[in-house]
């Protein structure tokens, strides 16, 4: 195996690891998400801690699927490479933002909460609920904005793949702004519709390149350099 075939493989199952990890963390933090009373209930929440572990994975797989693929495609645009580097780290401190907030939830919890615990778990409850929002919802129209356009240069992978990324980008971040400002809800009908292109992006990349790689060697390939003006 080839040491590009090593990376466009680690790239691609880093992305799956992101679904892996991501969509079971739902359901493991519903609990504290959705239990107005959640911080006053006895016992223990090993869910919601294993959930938080779970986002922190996520976390650290969307670092490295930029981190492996920075040295390919930073040849077919190295400001947009490193953009998408800084992007994947401000997303990833995002959901780690929104870890820390449901963990310190827990530790009232664990702690004994009264009334005032509890207006301070209302509060950590919608910290987190606005970093999904800016996490692993906005951000991921960015990041397809940014590798999309690289991919679609270097055909790196099939254009069908980056142009859903291009086509989804816009669809989500209107609805994520139109979220922000109260005209729709994150968690409706249009949402789910605006989600599905980028969804598919990464999942299909994800997938490719984990078992098909990159369309070429681009190690031994020349990128097309825009003419001098």
């Amino acid at each position: 195996m080839t040491d590009t075939r090593r990376t466009a493989l680690l790239a691609g199952l880093l992305y799956l690891l992101t679904f892996v990890a991501s969509i079971p963390a739902l359901p493991l933090l519903a609990p504290v998400l959705n239990d107005p009373l959640f911080v006053q209930s006895p016992g223990p929440a090993p869910g919601v801690v294993a959930g938080g572990l779970l986002d922190l994975i996520n976390a650290a797989a969307c670092v490295g699927t930029a981190v492996v693929l920075y040295p390919i495609v930073r040849r077919w645009g190295a400001a947009g490479a490193l953009g998408f580097v800084t992007s994947r780290v401000l997303e990833a401190a995002i959901i780690a933002l929104g870890v820390i907030s449901l963990l310190a939830v827990v530790t009232l919890r664990s702690a004994g909460a009264g009334d005032a615990e509890l207006a301070v778990a209302h509060a950590l409850v919608a910290v987190r609920d606005q970093t999904f929002l800016l996490g692993p919802g906005l951000m991921p129209a960015v990041n397809a904005l940014l590798l999309g356009r690289l991919m679609f240069r270097s055909r790196l992978v099939p254009r069908l793949i980056p142009v859903l990324g291009l086509v989804g980008a816009p669809l989500q971040l209107a609805s994520v702004l139109a979220t922000m400002f109260g005209v729709n809800d994150q968690v409706s009908v249009a949402s789910a519709i605006a989600v599905v292109p980028i969804f598919c992006w990464e999942l299909s990349l994800g997938l490719w390149l984990a078992i098909r790689g990159f369309a070429d060697a681009p190690a031994g390939a020349a990128p097309v350099l825009e003419p001098a003006r």
